[in-house]
């Protein structure tokens, strides 16, 4: 059985750890013009969700960080790119029977063609062609993020 996700109303990119009951994550969809997204191979480890999965950078949010701050904190600890200009998307709630239910708030930018990116956390970070991304493990619910913001904005 995998995530259930619904978009929650009412969450911003200002929102804080204190405007909800439950942990806030956040991820940068980083896009490069011809479609690929910069993903991360998370580490294979016991009681860490995801694992061994492809996802888009990002993490926790601090308690005195609005969602833009911590994603765009999190995504230079693991990708060492800073990036410029954040558009934000959606926040989801996102449920699974075996985990805590979290909200995601889900940011996108286009890659500059410039920096080079490091991968600080997990097993590897590229860029993944979406052509390329269906024989690889990614949450289901990714797919839909990504298809929304490659027919909206490439």
């Amino acid at each position: 059985m995998g995530d259930s996700v619904q978009v929650v109303e009412g969450f911003g990119k200002d929102s804080q750890m204190q405007d909800s009951k439950m942990n806030i994550v956040g991820a940068l969809f980083l896009l490069r013009a011809d479609g690929a997204l910069l993903m991360q191979l998370r580490d294979d480890k016991p009681n860490l969700r995801h694992a061994g999965m492809w996802v888009p950078p990002g993490g926790h949010i601090e308690a005195d960080e609005s969602v833009e701050q911590g994603t765009r904190r999190e995504f230079l600890e693991e990708t060492d790119y800073l990036c410029g200009k954040m558009n934000w998307l959606q926040m989801m709630e996102i449920s699974h029977p075996e985990w805590p239910t979290y909200l995601l708030g889900v940011f996108w930018a286009f890659y500059d063609g410039k920096q080079k990116t490091e991968c600080r956390e997990g097993q590897i970070l590229k860029f993944i062609k979406r052509e390329d991304a269906n024989i690889l493990m990614i949450p289901p619910f990714l797919f839909i993020i990504w298809e929304k913001l490659t027919q909206n904005t490439i």
